[in-house]
C-alpha cells in the first residue's frame, strides 16, 4: 500500500538565490487538497492542532526547519546559529534578501519583535487556550518567574541574538514549530494581531488572524470561506525555490468517507488521514497511497479535576480495562504500534522496561472495589466527532471500543461529543471535561517535545499537581546536550507511568493518498509538508 514517493525531493530553499521556475505550459498548477477540518485560525502563533499548521507551513517560515523526511532540525531562516557554553544565548545568521509578503524586510529586528510579541502576551493571549506552545515550551510570560526568554538583540542587519534565562535543550528544536515562525511585524500590527476576543473556551481571533497572515513562506494567503475552502497562491517573490503548484485550494471534507469519494471522483488532488478500510482499496485502484513512520501518541487522558480520577485505584483500573492489542487490530491503520509510554521507541529517554498495564479486566474490577465503587463507576467521556487526525484517525471507533472494554469492568461511560475546534477549546480551556481521547503528532525529535508539553505543569487537560513530576522535567530540560538527558527522562517516564495521568494506547501511522498525476508529495513524519515541493505529472 506504500508508495515511497519522496526519495529524491531535497529542500534547496538554503539557495538564497532566486532559482524559482514557472510551471510547465501541460501541468495543471492548481493543487486540491481535502482538508478535514477548518483551521481554528490563520496566526499560527495561536495555533496547536494540525489543520492551521498545514496551512501555516506554506505561508510562514521559522529560524529553523526540518530535515526534509526526517524529525531533526535543520536550518530555514537562519542560515547557521551558535551558542554559548552554558546553552543560554544563542547568535542566528540570517538569510539575506528575504521580504515578508507585504514588502517589509526579514532581518534582525523582525526576528527580535516576533520573540518579544509572545514574550509580551497577557490576559487571553497568554492563556492555554491560545498560546499553547509558548506556554507549555518557554515557561512563562512577560514577569513570570518561570519564563525562560529574557531578551534579544538585533547585533546587525543579519545577526540576532536571543538569551535565555536558563539552558534549554530542545530550543533549536523548538523553533521549527510552526507556532514559532517568523511574521511581519508591519502586518501584525497594522491588523492588531493580538486584539484577540472572546473567551479561554471560545477566542475570537483579529483581523490578522482571519485574513491577513504574512510570512516568508512559497505561497501567499487569497481567501478563507470558513467552512469551505481556504485558497493561497504563490509567492511571485519567493526567495527559494517556487516549483510547480501555483495555486493551493484546502477544501474542507470532514468525513473521510467523503474524502475518498472526492479522490476518486478528481474533485481533490490528496488527501491526509486515510481511514484504514480505504487504503487497500485506493492502492487497487490506482492511486498513490503512502503511509508517515508513526511519529504519534494517541492517549486516554484524566481530568484529575473530577473527584473519582484523583484516586489512583481508579486510574489503574481503566489501566488494566483497556485491551490496546485489540484496539490496535481491530480499529487503528495497518502499522500501528501499541504504546506504552507517551513517546513513541524512536525517541530519546524511551524506557524499555516501564511499568506497564496489561489487559486483566478482573484486576480492573478489584481496584474498582478498593476505590469504594464494587457497584460499578460512571464517568463523563469526551471525544471529538467529524475529524481525523494523523494520531486519531477514527475517534467515534475508537470511543466505541473503549466505552465497550471500559463497561465490560464496570465503568459506565456518559458520551459527550464536540466538533474539533469546540473540542480542543473545552480540553484547554475549562475544566468541563472527564476521561477523554487526545493525541500528539510529534513537532520535533526531541523527548520534551512529548512528555514536557503534556505534563511540564498544572493544565485545564490533566488537572493535576505533581510538584515532583513537574521539577524532574524542569531540571531534564535544562541539561545542555539531548544525549546527556537519556537517564534522566527514562527516570520521567517511569514516573508517569506509575502516576497513571492518562493511558497511552498506540502510535498510529497516518497514511495519505493521492491522485495519479502527484507523482512526488514530501511526506514527513512532523508534517512538515511544504506544497511547493510537490512534483506533478500533468
Amino acid at each position: 500500500m506504500t508508495l515511497a514517493l519522496t526519495g529524491c525531493v531535497q529542500s534547496q530553499r538554503d539557495s538564497g538565490t532566486d532559482d524559482s521556475a514557472a510551471p510547465e505550459s501541460d501541468v495543471n498548477s492548481t493543487f486540491i487538497f481535502g482538508a478535514s477540518a477548518d483551521p481554528s485560525g490563520l496566526d499560527p502563533a495561536f495555533a496547536s492542532d494540525g489543520e492551521t499548521f498545514r496551512i501555516s507551513r506554506q505561508i510562514f517560515e521559522g529560524l529553523v526547519g526540518v530535515e526534509p523526511g526526517t524529525a531533526d532540525p535543520a536550518p530555514l531562516l537562519a542560515t547557521d546559529w551558535e551558542s554559548n557554553e552554558e546553552g543560554t544565548s544563542y547568535t542566528f545568521d540570517l538569510q539575506e534578501g528575504v521580504t515578508f509578503h507585504d514588502g517589509t524586510e526579514f532581518n534582525a529586528e523582525a526576528v527580535c519583535a516576533n520573540f518579544d510579541r509572545w514574550y509580551n502576551w497577557t490576559g487571553l493571549t497568554a492563556t492555554e487556550s491560545l498560546s499553547y506552545y509558548y506556554g507549555s515550551l518557554y515557561g512563562g510570560f512577560a514577569g513570570d518567574e518561570n519564563a525562560l526568554y529574557e531578551s534579544c538583540s538585533a547585533d546587525d542587519e543579519l545577526t540576532a541574538t536571543v538569551n535565555l534565562t536558563r539552558p534549554f535543550s530542545g530550543f533549536i528544536a523548538s523553533l521549527s514549530l510552526p507556532a514559532f515562525a517568523m511574521q511581519s511585524p508591519t502586518a501584525l500590527e497594522e491588523y492588531g494581531a493580538d486584539d484577540v476576543g472572546g473567551s479561554e473556551e471560545a477566542p475570537e481571533y483579529s483581523e490578522y488572524g482571519e485574513a491577513h497572515p504574512t510570512g516568508t513562506g512559497p505561497f501567499v494567503f487569497e481567501s478563507w470561506s470558513p467552512g469551505s475552502e481556504v485558497v493561497l497562491q504563490a509567492n511571485p517573490d519567493y526567495w527559494g525555490e517556487q516549483g510547480q503548484v501555483q495555486e493551493i485550494v484546502f477544501r474542507v471534507i470532514d468525513d473521510p468517507t467523503a474524502r475518498r469519494q472526492a479522490l476518486e471522483s478528481g474533485d481533490i488532488d490528496g488527501y491526509d488521514l486515510v481511514a484504514p478500510a480505504d487504503t487497500a482499496a485506493l492502492d487497487e485502484a490506482g492511486f498513490n497511497v503512502m503511509q508517515r513512520d508513526p511519529f504519534t501518541i494517541l492517549y486516554l487522558g484524566f481530568n484529575q479535576q473530577i473527584p473519582e480520577l484523583q484516586d489512583i485505584r481508579v486510574r489503574q483500573a481503566i489501566a488494566h480495562a483497556i485491551d490496546r492489542e485489540a484496539l490496535v487490530t481491530q480499529v487503528l491503520p495497518e502499522g500501528t504500534e501499541v504504546a506504552s509510554q507517551f513517546i513513541p521507541p524512536v525517541v530519546n529517554g524511551y524506557n524499555e522496561d516501564v511499568t506497564d498495564y496489561e489487559y486483566d479486566p478482573a484486576r480492573a474490577q478489584e481496584l474498582l472495589a478498593e476505590a469504594g465503587f464494587a457497584d460499578g463507576l460512571s464517568l463523563q467521556f469526551n471525544y471529538p466527532v467529524n475529524v481525523s487526525r494523523p494520531y486519531m484517525p477514527n475517534p467515534e471507533q475508537i470511543f466505541t471500543a473503549l466505552s465497550s472494554q471500559l463497561e465490560a469492568v464496570g465503568i459506565t461511560v456518559e458520551p459527550v461529543a464536540d466538533e474539533w475546534t469546540d473540542y480542543l477549546d473545552r480540553m484547554r480551556g475549562t475544566a468541563d471535561h472527564g476521561i477523554h481521547l487526545l493525541g500528539w503528532t510529534g513537532d520535533y525529535n526531541d523527548t520534551d517535545n512529548f512528555v514536557g508539553v503534556f505534563f511540564n505543569g498544572y493544565s485545564n487537560e490533566w488537572g493535576f499537581e505533581n510538584a515532583e513530576l513537574f521539577g524532574a522535567l524542569t531540571e531534564a530540560r535544562q541539561i545542555p546536550q539531548p544525549e546527556d538527558a537519556t537517564e534522566a527522562y527514562q527516570e520521567i517516564n517511569e514516573q508517569i507511568a506509575q502516576f497513571v495521568p492518562g493511558v497511552p494506547l498506540a502510535h498510529p501511522a497516518p497514511s495519505l493518498a493521492f491522485a495519479e498525476r502527484v507523482t512526488s508529495y514530501p511526506a514527513s513524519p512532523v508534517n512538515d509538508e511544504v506544497f511547493n515541493m510537490i512534483e506533478l505529472s500533468e
